[in-house]
C-alpha cells in the first residue's frame, strides 16, 4: 500500500466505525470489531510514517 492509501484506509475505516457505535451502540459486536479494524489501520499508517494529524487533520485553529 501506498502512503496515500493508508491514510485513506484509517480514515475510511474510522469513519465506518464511529458510524456503526452511532447507529448500533457502542457495545455492539459489530461496532467493536470495526473500531479493531480501524486501530489497526492505523498503526499500519503509524508505522509506516505518518503522524496523527495527518489522519486526522485540523478542521478548525484551537481556542487559545
Amino acid at each position: 500500500m501506498t502512503l496515500s492509501h493508508l491514510i485513506r484506509a484509517a480514515r475510511t475505516a474510522q469513519q465506518h466505525a464511529a458510524r456503526a457505535a452511532r447507529s448500533l451502540g457502542p457495545a455492539h459486536p459489530m461496532a467493536g470489531r470495526l473500531l479493531a479494524i480501524a486501530a489497526a489501520t492505523a498503526v499500519a499508517a503509524w508505522e509506516a510514517g505518518h503522524l496523527v494529524h495527518d489522519i486526522h487533520p485540523r478542521t478548525k485553529e484551537p481556542r487559545g
